[in-house]
């Protein structure tokens, strides 16, 4: 049964992500990972992502620098991605990057350069004309 937490954070995971992304996350859900994607859903969309305190281009910006100092690499790629829902540039990116590099470490940040230019690059496919 759906809740308020899991209706917010369903839209607010839609915003962000795209309707292709969280489309293609609920028709690869199983029994397994119904849970799991619900308590996704519910806590990090629906409780802290649609919190007021902070706008989605710096819960964006701050995403990408944890996940970039933990080297969670296919969900930084995904929130790279994401940026054009978000509102970061590329060269912000490239910044807070930077940041990472002095915090986290520099090989951190090398690999999820690395990791964001391919998401750039899988970006820059989908829009080339067929």
């Amino acid at each position: 049964m759906p809740s308020d937490a899991y209706d917010d954070g369903m839209t607010t995971r839609r915003a962000v992500l795209g309707d292709a992304h969280v489309d293609r996350s609920e028709a690869a859900k199983t029994d397994f990972t119904a849970d799991f994607q619900r308590f996704i859903t519910e806590t990090a969309w629906g409780r802290v992502w649609s919190r007021p305190g902070l706008d989605r281009k710096t819960r964006s910006m701050l995403t990408i620098a944890v996940l970039a100092a933990l080297g969670r690499y296919d969900e930084l790629k995904l929130h790279v991605r994401a940026t054009e829902n978000t509102g970061v540039s590329q060269a912000e990116v490239a910044e807070i990057l930077m940041h990472t590099a002095v915090y986290a470490g520099i090989p951190a940040a090398n690999s999820a350069f690395h990791h964001a230019s391919e998401a750039y690059a899988e970006l820059a496919r989908t829009k080339e004309p067929s």
